[in-house]
């Protein structure tokens, strides 16, 4: 018997929008977060009354916030800018420095522009291609293993795959290596003592193997003419300079990182179908609008990144708080997604949902809201979508396998969450 549970649900309790929120004094929220960064905003909120609210975070004046209005505060780019608005050790960890996350104006929609041209329909389907080639080599493998650790081996399929399609040279042999290295600086931004350091380690080490390969690129370019290294190793900003081959290592650990950080969606899926038999039957049947439903309810129901930061751009006023210029902001994503008066019944897991959803840009946040183009949202928010689409449906109809019994709790404190047993399965037969 298999145990299944997945973070608290939230309270299916409607809150009325007040415009005057409610503060506690406070020395420090810093432990309070650490302790369940996934609840701290929504948490606070709902017991305020308040979508806002002012805290102290690593003893600065941080402004919380949550919900779609929230949301779609945060991403108008007059109010708010992401310069210097993430902490010093997700900047050392899980965005590096000088990469897109951090720009703004004509520099960022410049750059932004670059990693959206990756996302036409021919390289999604090359990646979504290259990706299933390597779903069908390990499962032929799984099948003689007594167990496989799901999440460590799609990490490293993943790995893989975005290397074939970046044309980052992989040997087989370096797989694990590298693999370990991108996890790392994923779990080091949520990180304290060793885990934070780790990742920091990790981040160095991947960054500065990166920037010998686009000097590589940069003296060779025809080696790596029509892929994403060399495109992101010629890439010049607006003014006509290329980038420094940091700052460009950065940019394409910034597609490798993020394509290896959907393995936990990918084994949150897999526990989404194991807890629902009934869904993976539909699944494996083929449908391909209930499979978008599935994967989306995937991303909103299980948590990824808690919340998102950026600075205030210019003093302004917003449901009765005053925005002082330089303030930093989080928005809520988690809470957003599991937000009652956006999401009936949101502590269940319903597909069914979104087939009434009507696309917003700020309902639904897993990987941040705002336009795709022109906003902060993830860039690679179709690729998550397109790879978790594929591994469904390798999960439920590329092979069958059991899951033993293990421990599938998240604890609340760590973020990005992963399940304590990583999703193991057995007997796998290719099918």
């Amino acid at each position: 018997m298999t145990s299944h549970r997945v973070l608290p649900r939230e309270q299916a309790r409607v809150r009325e929008p007040v415009t005057a929120p409610r503060r506690r004094p406070v020395l420090d929220d810093t432990l309070t977060l650490l302790l369940d960064p996934y609840r701290f905003i929504g948490d606070r909120a709902r017991r305020l009354g308040s979508d806002v609210f002012e805290t102290r975070l690593l003893l600065q004046p941080t402004i919380c916030m949550t919900g779609a209005q929230a949301a779609e505060v945060f991403y108008d780019p007059e109010l708010f800018v992401r310069d210097g608005a993430a902490p010093r050790r997700l900047q050392a960890t899980l965005f590096g420095r000088n990469g897109v996350q951090a720009l703004d104006g004509e520099t960022h929609r410049a750059r932004k522009a670059m990693f959206m041209s990756l996302m036409g329909r021919e390289g999604r389907d090359r990646l979504a291609e290259l990706t299933g080639r390597r779903w069908r080599e390990r499962i032929r493998a799984w099948q003689g293993m007594p167990r496989v650790v799901l999440y460590e081996e799609v990490s490293r399929l993943l790995c893989q795959a975005v290397c074939d399609w970046t044309g980052v040279p992989l040997p087989p042999a370096r797989v694990p290596e590298v693999t370990a290295t991108l996890q790392a600086a994923i779990e080091g931004a949520g990180g304290l003592g060793p885990r934070y350091l780790r990742g920091r380690y990790a981040r160095i080490k991947g960054d500065l193997w990166l920037s010998g390969l686009i000097r590589f690129a940069r003296d060779d370019p025809g080696r790596f003419a029509g892929t994403v290294t060399g495109l992101i190793a010629g890439y010049r900003d607006p003014d006509g300079t290329l980038l420094p081959a940091r700052t460009a290592a950065v940019e394409l650990h910034n597609v490798l990182r993020p394509t290896v950080a959907v393995a936990r969606f990918v084994t949150f899926a897999a526990m989404a179908l194991h807890a629902h038999p009934e869904y993976y039957e539909r699944v494996r049947e083929g449908d391909d609008q209930f499979v978008e439903h599935f994967v989306q309810e995937v991303r909103r129901f299980y948590p990824f990144f808690p919340f998102v930061a950026a600075k205030v751009a210019k003093p302004f006023t917003w449901n009765g708080e005053h925005f002082p210029q330089g303030r930093r902001a989080l928005l809520d994503l988690y809470g957003t997604d599991h937000d009652p008066r956006l999401w009936d019944r949101p502590g269940e897991f319903r597909p069914e949902r979104f087939a009434e959803w009507d696309g917003g840009e700020y309902d639904f946040v897993p990987q941040g809201g705002g336009d795709h183009y022109e906003g902060h949202r993830c860039p690679g928010e179709w690729i998550t979508v397109d790879l978790m689409k594929l591994a469904v449906t390798a999960l439920t109809r590329w092979m069958t396998y059991g899951v033993p019994a293990q421990d599938l709790r998240m604890p609340s404190w760590r973020a990005p969450a992963v399940p304590n047993s990583r999703f193991v399965i057995d007997q796998v037969e290719a099918v």
